[in-house]
């Protein structure tokens, strides 16, 4: 009996040898790579249809990892959409609402019927910062480019859990895309070296160094944001491509009231700092591919709101962002939607398409979940989209907008919104009136359905107001300096 007992043993011993059964891995935490581009519309690259600008390398990317047709920034501007990817939380519970310091800086203005009220002027230390969890659990942690969330030394990168800190400040663009680059957590390069090629090389150096840690390394780049600079060859490129393209000598722009919209992607000097970008990135996946990084990294790509399609003056104006409506300051899709790539080798199927709607509060713990760290619901107002990563569904959300502000120049308006399913409710705070979209049907939302449909409009108001008060949203007062209601008084 005692043999056969031992012969039984021998024989699973055995199975589990020739069967390769074996003690699982421990989990590996991954780098992550997040490349943030300043400005960059949904539009203004080529997989997203874009026939004027050249980017083969963030196509290939595309191509590489999952792209989300329907990502959203959480404001129309750069200040709270990065305050949201930081901190995952709302720009309305942040009460940081418009780019710092603000058109309040400027204003109250005498032709805007509403003041905004006080909001954050930087990213308050208080809030844990995706960078400051990861370090927690071992991550070396890197910035390199823009940050613009306070304008003192107290708030910078540094001070919310970033290791290395190239770049970041309070200001909202260089001073110069090419060396001297006059910005003081920077050091000049050669004189005439290009910011978005020295941001890039320094993001290189950084994760090539990179071994007993996993890192977290965030390039912020200042392109694509005014002023319009690039290298004079890649300018001379596109006038020749200009040149020979079917556009009409006419034409480009449109008016807007008093502004001014662009209809056509025609802008070298644009194309030109795109197509830089883009050999960027190139370099980047090149990097990550030569240090044998490529199958542990998760790289994300994305910009922080939408192109720059509508201006008081319309020479000022680079890119259109059609067939999507509005751009920067608005929150019309061409305002909020964005270009969204996540790549990782081997854990994320490559060339695979995402139609569910995403937003900026998702990425705090959407990494956390992918470094495998645990975090309690009051980090975020997103959620994890790592099911969606795996190829899985996610229950249907609302996803909720608060710009109570005028984009200055722009012409943007104090306004809030609201997105589940397919439908788009804005409410603009001047008059309160409401305009709703089917964005499936018509994704240049030029067919008001507010009236058609009373009660999705009504659901999609009541659930606008009801996060509005649960974030404790600031919202716009009378101007009291607005030239009409002055005339009104002493008429």
């Amino acid at each position: 009996m005692k043999m056969k007992r031992f012969n039984y043993f021998l024989a699973i011993l055995a199975i589990m040898v020739f069967t390769g059964c074996k003690k699982e891995a421990p989990f590996q935490k991954p780098n992550i790579l997040f490349i943030l581009v300043d400005d960059l519309g949904w539009a203004d690259l080529a997989y997203t249809g874009s026939q004027f600008y050249e980017t083969p390398n963030i196509d290939k990317l595309a191509l590489q990892g999952m792209v989300f047709t329907d990502a959203y920034a959480t404001a129309p501007v750069c200040s709270p959409s990065r305050a949201a990817v930081m901190s995952g939380k709302y720009p309305a519970r942040l009460n940081l609402t418009d780019y710092i310091p603000g058109n309040r800086a400027y204003g109250p203005h005498k032709n805007q019927k509403l003041a905004s009220m006080p909001f954050q002027l930087f990213l308050d230390t208080s809030k844990v910062t995706v960078a400051e969890a990861l370090k927690a659990e071992g991550y070396k942690t890197f910035l390199a480019g823009k940050w613009h969330l306070g304008e003192e030394e107290a708030f910078f990168p540094d001070k919310q859990g970033f290791d290395i800190n190239l770049g970041g400040n309070g200001k909202g663009h260089p001073k110069s895309y090419f060396s001297p680059y006059q910005n003081p957590q920077l050091e000049n390069g050669f004189n005439g070296e290009y910011l978005t090629d020295r941001l890039t090389y320094e993001t290189i150096k950084f994760i090539s160094g990179e071994k007993e840690k996993p890192f977290f390394a965030f390039l912020s780049f200042y392109t694509v944001h005014l002023p319009l600079q690039a290298k004079p060859e890649k300018v001379k490129k596109y006038h020749a491509k200009l040149d020979s393209m079917d556009y009409p000598e006419e034409g480009g722009f449109c008016k807007h009231g008093k502004t001014w919209g662009k209809n056509r992607q025609d802008n070298p000097e644009y194309a030109a700092m795109v197509e830089s970008l883009d050999d960027n990135i190139g370099l980047l996946m090149e990097a990550l591919n030569e240090n044998g990084l490529a199958g542990n990294t998760v790289v994300i790509f994305t910009s922080d709101n939408g192109g720059m399609s509508i201006a008081g003056n319309p020479e000022i104006i680079p890119t259109s962002n059609a067939p999507l409506r509005a751009g920067k300051g608005y929150l019309y899709e061409g305002g909020i939607r964005e270009p969204l790539i996540i790549r990782w080798d081997g854990k994320i199927k490559a060339g695979t398409e995402c139609n569910t709607a995403v937003t900026g509060t998702d990425f705090f713990p959407t990494i956390l979940d992918l470094a495998g760290i645990k975090h309690p619901k009051k980090y975020s107002d997103g959620i994890s989209i790592l099911p969606l990563l795996q190829g899985k569904s996610i229950d249907e959300r609302p996803i909720f907008w608060h710009f109570p502000h005028y984009s200055g120049g722009l012409g943007g308006k104090p306004s809030g919104a609201v997105r589940l399913g397919n439908y788009k409710l804005i409410e603009f705070y001047e008059d309160m009136h409401v305009e709703l979209y089917n964005l499936k049907k018509d994704l240049s939302e030029t067919n008001d359905l507010s009236s058609a449909l009373p009660e999705k409009t009504e659901e999609l108001k009541n659930l606008l107001h009801q996060w509005r008060d649960e974030m404790d949203a600031q919202m716009p007062v009378p101007n009291p300096y607005y030239e009409k209601q002055i005339k009104t008084l002493y008429d």
